[in-house]
C-alpha cells in the first residue's frame, strides 16, 4: 500500500466513523442516561452512569398509561399503513400504468402539496377535527396521518409500477382480466418489494408523528408514544433519566422493525428505479 492509497483510506474510516458516530451516539447518548442516577445525571464530566440503575425503567413500565400509549399508537401507525397503501397504491396505478390524461401535473402536484410544512396546516386541520367532533380521537390521528404520509406512498409505488414490464399488464388485460383484476392479481404481486418498503416507510412516520398527535389529542385514551414522551416533565423539575428509559423503551419496536427489515427497505426503494 503506497503512501497516498494509505492516506485515502485512512480518511474513508475517518468518514466513515464521524457519519457512524452521528447516526448512532443521541441513541447511545439516551441509553447510557437512562441507566444514570439523579446525581449522576448533573455529575461532571456526563459520561459513564456510577452507579448503574435501573430505577428509570421501573418508573416507566409502572406508569399505568404505558401500555395504553403503544396501544394507540401501534393502531394509529397501523391503520394509518393501510390506508396509505390502499389509496396509494390505487392512485399510483392509474397514475403510472393506465397512463391517465394529465398524470405528471397530477404527480406534481402531489409533491408540491407534500411540501408544506405541517405547521402551517395546523391550526386549519384541527377547526376541521373540532368541526367534525374527532378532537380527541384516533380516528383524527390516523386521517390525518394517512393524508400527510400519502403523498410518500404515491411517488415510491408510482416509480415502481412505472418501471414494471408493460408487456405483464398487456397480457392479463389480452387474457381477459379488467383493469382492477389485473391489477390485484398482477400488478400488485410483482409490486410487493415496493409495498413493503412504502408500507414500513409510512409506519415509521405515523409511529414518530408528534405535532399533528400534541394538536389533536388532550387526554390519555388518545396519546401516543412521542406526546406521551413529551409530558414526562414534572412540575418542579426534569427527569431526565426517565425520559430517556421512555424514548428507549418506547423507540425499541420500531428500530428492531427497520432492523429486520431493512435489506426490504432497501430492495423496495432501488428496484423501482432499476428498469428491467
Amino acid at each position: 500500500m503506497t503512501l497516498h492509497e494509505g492516506g485515502l483510506w485512512g480518511l474513508r474510516v475517518s468518514a466513515l466513523v464521524l457519519v457512524v458516530g452521528f447516526a448512532i451516539g443521541p441513541i447511545a447518548w439516551q441509553l447510557i442516561t437512562s441507566f444514570k442516577t439523579d446525581a449522576a445525571l448533573v455529575r461532571l464530566p456526563p459520561f459513564w452512569p456510577e452507579p448503574w440503575t435501573t430505577a428509570n425503567y421501573e418508573a416507566v413500565v409502572q406508569e399505568p398509561s404505558l401500555l395504553r400509549v403503544l396501544m394507540n399508537t401501534l393502531i394509529v401507525a397501523g391503520c394509518s399503513t393501510a390506508c396509505s397503501l390502499v389509496l396509494g397504491a390505487c392512485a399510483a396505478f392509474s397514475l403510472s400504468v393506465l397512463r391517465i390524461r394529465g398524470a405528471q401535473w397530477i404527480l406534481a402536484g402531489v409533491l408540491a402539496v407534500s411540501m408544506f410544512p405541517p405547521i402551517a396546516t395546523v391550526s386549519p386541520l384541527y377547526l376541521v377535527v373540532r368541526f367534525l367532533g374527532l378532537r380527541d380521537s384516533l380516528l383524527a390521528l390516523i386521517l390525518l396521518d394517512s393524508t400527510f404520509a400519502l403523498p410518500l406512498g404515491i411517488w415510491v409505488m408510482a416509480n415502481f409500477f412505472r418501471n414494471l414490464p408493460p408487456e405483464v399488464y398487456a397480457a392479463a388485460r389480452v387474457d381477459g382480466c379488467s383493469v382492477s383484476g389485473a391489477f390485484v392479481r398482477v400488478v400488485l404481486p410483482l409490486s410487493a418489494p415496493g409495498l413493503f418498503a412504502t408500507a414500513i416507510l409510512v409506519f415509521i412516520f405515523a409511529w414518530n408523528e408528534f405535532l399533528l398527535a400534541l394538536t389533536i389529542t388532550v387526554t390519555t385514551a388518545s396519546r401516543t408514544v412521542p406526546v406521551a414522551i413529551a409530558m414526562f416533565p414534572g412540575l418542579h423539575e426534569i427527569p431526565w433519566g426517565e425520559i430517556a428509559a421512555a424514548s428507549i423503551v418506547m423507540t425499541t419496536p420500531i428500530v428492531v422493525l427497520v432492523f429486520f427489515f431493512q435489506r426490504r427497505i432497501i430492495e423496495g426503494l432501488t428496484m423501482g428505479s432499476v428498469k428491467g
